[in-house]
Protein backbone atom coordinates (compact mmCIF):
# COMPACT_ATOMS: atom_id res chain seq x y z
CA UNK A 1 0.00 0.00 0.00
CA UNK A 2 1.15 3.51 -0.58
CA UNK A 3 1.00 6.69 1.69
CA UNK A 4 -1.23 8.24 -0.01
CA UNK A 5 -3.60 5.25 -0.42
CA UNK A 6 -3.84 5.54 3.12
CA UNK A 7 -4.18 8.80 3.32
CA UNK A 8 -7.60 8.51 1.22
CA UNK A 9 -8.75 5.80 3.50
CA UNK A 10 -8.30 8.13 6.21
CA UNK A 11 -10.48 10.80 4.40
CA UNK A 12 -9.15 13.50 6.39
CA UNK A 13 -8.78 12.10 10.30
CA UNK A 14 -6.08 12.50 11.33
CA UNK A 15 -5.81 9.65 14.34
CA UNK A 16 -6.38 5.75 13.26
CA UNK A 17 -6.40 2.33 14.41
CA UNK A 18 -4.19 -0.17 12.45
CA UNK A 19 -7.43 -2.43 12.38
CA UNK A 20 -8.81 -0.21 9.76
CA UNK A 21 -5.98 -1.56 7.29
CA UNK A 22 -6.65 -5.24 7.91
CA UNK A 23 -9.89 -5.88 6.30
CA UNK A 24 -10.14 -8.27 3.51
CA UNK A 25 -7.42 -10.59 1.91
CA UNK A 26 -4.68 -8.51 3.41
CA UNK A 27 -1.26 -10.01 5.35
CA UNK A 28 -0.85 -8.61 9.07
CA UNK A 29 2.36 -8.68 9.14
CA UNK A 30 3.08 -6.70 5.70
CA UNK A 31 0.58 -4.18 7.24
CA UNK A 32 2.75 -4.23 10.36
CA UNK A 33 6.08 -3.66 8.51
CA UNK A 34 4.58 -0.62 6.59
CA UNK A 35 3.48 1.16 9.53
CA UNK A 36 6.49 0.99 11.05
CA UNK A 37 8.33 1.92 7.81
CA UNK A 38 6.03 4.96 7.90
CA UNK A 39 6.76 5.52 11.36
CA UNK A 40 10.64 4.98 10.64
CA UNK A 41 10.02 7.80 7.76
CA UNK A 42 8.74 10.30 9.47
CA UNK A 43 5.19 10.11 7.81
CA UNK A 44 3.38 8.83 11.19
CA UNK A 45 3.66 9.17 14.45
CA UNK A 46 3.59 5.74 16.96
CA UNK A 47 0.65 6.45 19.54
CA UNK A 48 0.31 3.61 21.24
CA UNK A 49 0.39 0.03 19.70
CA UNK A 50 -2.05 -0.12 16.97
CA UNK A 51 -2.62 3.59 16.98
CA UNK A 52 -1.07 6.05 14.90
CA UNK A 53 -1.14 9.93 14.14
CA UNK A 54 -0.22 11.48 10.82
CA UNK A 55 2.35 13.77 11.20
CA UNK A 56 2.85 16.78 9.68
CA UNK A 57 3.46 18.11 6.76
CA UNK A 58 0.85 14.87 5.36
CA UNK A 59 -1.86 16.31 8.20
CA UNK A 60 -0.83 20.10 8.22
CA UNK A 61 -3.72 21.03 11.47
CA UNK A 62 -2.41 18.65 14.76
CA UNK A 63 -5.74 17.47 16.50
CA UNK A 64 -6.40 18.93 19.79
CA UNK A 65 -4.45 16.30 22.52
CA UNK A 66 -7.92 16.04 24.21
CA UNK A 67 -8.81 14.45 21.03
CA UNK A 68 -5.19 12.11 21.00
CA UNK A 69 -6.45 11.48 24.85
CA UNK A 70 -9.50 9.89 23.93
CA UNK A 71 -8.46 8.53 20.92
CA UNK A 72 -5.50 6.56 22.71
CA UNK A 73 -7.93 5.54 25.23
CA UNK A 74 -11.57 5.14 24.37
CA UNK A 75 -12.72 4.10 27.67
CA UNK A 76 -11.77 8.09 29.12
CA UNK A 77 -12.71 11.10 29.55
CA UNK A 78 -10.10 14.51 30.01
CA UNK A 79 -10.71 15.62 33.89
CA UNK A 80 -8.13 16.41 36.80
CA UNK A 81 -6.06 18.98 36.22
CA UNK A 82 -6.24 19.45 32.31
CA UNK A 83 -10.25 19.46 32.58
CA UNK A 84 -9.74 22.25 35.23
CA UNK A 85 -7.06 24.38 33.12
CA UNK A 86 -9.49 24.19 30.40
CA UNK A 87 -12.52 25.91 32.52
CA UNK A 88 -9.80 28.46 33.90
CA UNK A 89 -9.96 27.08 37.44
CA UNK A 90 -6.26 26.74 38.33
CA UNK A 91 -4.07 29.55 37.04
CA UNK A 92 -1.23 26.96 36.13
CA UNK A 93 -0.43 25.55 32.67
CA UNK A 94 -0.43 21.69 32.83
CA UNK A 95 1.82 20.13 30.89
CA UNK A 96 0.37 17.00 30.90
CA UNK A 97 -2.90 16.05 29.47
CA UNK A 98 -5.07 14.52 32.21
CA UNK A 99 -8.03 11.35 31.87
CA UNK A 100 -9.35 9.12 33.98
CA UNK A 101 -10.05 5.50 32.66
CA UNK A 102 -11.79 2.13 34.12
CA UNK A 103 -9.07 0.37 32.24
CA UNK A 104 -5.02 0.12 32.90
CA UNK A 105 -3.57 3.50 34.29
CA UNK A 106 -0.72 4.53 32.87
CA UNK A 107 1.44 7.18 30.98
CA UNK A 108 2.44 7.67 27.49
CA UNK A 109 4.50 9.65 25.70
CA UNK A 110 4.81 10.39 22.58
CA UNK A 111 5.91 13.19 19.76
CA UNK A 112 2.95 15.16 20.25
CA UNK A 113 2.52 15.43 24.02
CA UNK A 114 2.21 13.02 27.37
CA UNK A 115 -0.83 11.82 27.84
CA UNK A 116 -1.53 10.95 31.74
CA UNK A 117 -4.51 8.18 32.89
CA UNK A 118 -5.43 7.29 35.78
CA UNK A 119 -7.57 4.09 37.01
CA UNK A 120 -11.01 4.92 38.09
CA UNK A 121 -14.10 2.36 39.83
CA UNK A 122 -16.82 1.56 36.95
CA UNK A 123 -19.24 3.09 39.10
CA UNK A 124 -17.53 6.76 39.26
CA UNK A 125 -17.17 6.75 35.52
CA UNK A 126 -19.31 9.71 35.26
CA UNK A 127 -20.33 13.44 34.88
CA UNK A 128 -19.03 13.95 31.60
CA UNK A 129 -20.21 14.71 28.06
CA UNK A 130 -19.41 14.93 24.36
CA UNK A 131 -17.87 18.80 24.72
CA UNK A 132 -17.39 21.18 21.42
CA UNK A 133 -13.68 22.50 21.92
CA UNK A 134 -13.49 23.98 18.15
CA UNK A 135 -15.64 24.32 15.77
CA UNK A 136 -15.13 20.82 14.24
CA UNK A 137 -13.82 18.95 17.18
CA UNK A 138 -15.57 17.23 20.16
CA UNK A 139 -14.45 15.17 23.06
CA UNK A 140 -15.45 13.82 26.34
CA UNK A 141 -14.90 16.38 28.73
CA UNK A 142 -15.40 16.13 32.66
CA UNK A 143 -17.89 18.62 34.16
CA UNK A 144 -15.97 21.08 36.34
CA UNK A 145 -17.49 19.48 39.62
CA UNK A 146 -16.75 16.25 38.49
CA UNK A 147 -13.36 17.11 37.74
CA UNK A 148 -12.79 18.80 40.75
CA UNK A 149 -13.75 15.96 42.67
CA UNK A 150 -12.26 13.15 40.35
CA UNK A 151 -8.85 14.99 41.65
CA UNK A 152 -9.48 14.83 45.43
CA UNK A 153 -10.66 11.34 45.10
CA UNK A 154 -7.55 10.13 43.37
CA UNK A 155 -5.36 12.59 45.72
CA UNK A 156 -4.02 11.25 49.24
CA UNK A 157 -5.07 13.63 51.90
CA UNK A 158 -6.63 15.72 49.89
CA UNK A 159 -9.72 16.58 52.67
CA UNK A 160 -7.56 19.41 54.18
CA UNK A 161 -8.10 23.08 53.73
CA UNK A 162 -3.78 23.11 53.17
CA UNK A 163 -4.27 20.89 50.10
CA UNK A 164 -7.49 22.82 48.72
CA UNK A 165 -5.58 26.08 49.21
CA UNK A 166 -2.32 24.68 47.30
CA UNK A 167 -4.85 24.13 44.27
CA UNK A 168 -5.37 28.22 44.19
CA UNK A 169 -8.83 27.84 42.51
CA UNK A 170 -10.14 30.30 40.72
CA UNK A 171 -13.21 30.97 38.83
CA UNK A 172 -15.41 29.29 41.52
CA UNK A 173 -18.34 30.91 39.65
CA UNK A 174 -18.18 27.66 37.40
CA UNK A 175 -18.67 25.30 40.55
CA UNK A 176 -22.77 24.46 41.19
CA UNK A 177 -22.66 24.31 45.06
CA UNK A 178 -25.82 22.05 44.80
CA UNK A 179 -24.24 19.83 42.12
CA UNK A 180 -20.76 19.29 43.86
CA UNK A 181 -22.63 18.60 46.91
CA UNK A 182 -24.66 15.42 44.97
CA UNK A 183 -21.99 14.31 43.54
CA UNK A 184 -19.72 13.91 46.14
CA UNK A 185 -22.43 11.99 47.84
CA UNK A 186 -22.35 9.63 45.03
CA UNK A 187 -18.44 8.97 45.49
CA UNK A 188 -20.27 7.48 49.06
CA UNK A 189 -17.02 8.09 51.09
CA UNK A 190 -16.31 10.58 53.78
CA UNK A 191 -13.24 12.20 52.44
CA UNK A 192 -14.87 13.77 49.29
CA UNK A 193 -17.61 14.54 51.37
CA UNK A 194 -15.62 16.73 53.51
CA UNK A 195 -13.45 18.14 50.89
CA UNK A 196 -16.29 19.02 49.10
CA UNK A 197 -17.96 20.91 52.22
CA UNK A 198 -14.78 22.64 52.54
CA UNK A 199 -14.72 23.87 48.57
CA UNK A 200 -18.50 24.79 49.33
CA UNK A 201 -17.45 26.79 52.21
CA UNK A 202 -15.18 28.78 50.03
CA UNK A 203 -17.13 29.68 47.53
CA UNK A 204 -19.63 31.18 49.96
CA UNK A 205 -16.67 33.20 51.35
Amino acid sequence: MKFEELLKILNGEAIFSSSILLAGNVSVNDIRKQLTRWVSGGKLIRLKRGIYAVAFPYKDIQPHPFIIANKIKKASYISLQSALEYYGMIPEYVPVITSVTTGRAEEITTKIGRFQFRHIKKDLFWGYKETEITSDTKVFLACPEKSLLDLLYLTPQSDNIDYIDELRLQNMGKINPEVLKDFAQRFGTSKINRAAKMIIDLIKE
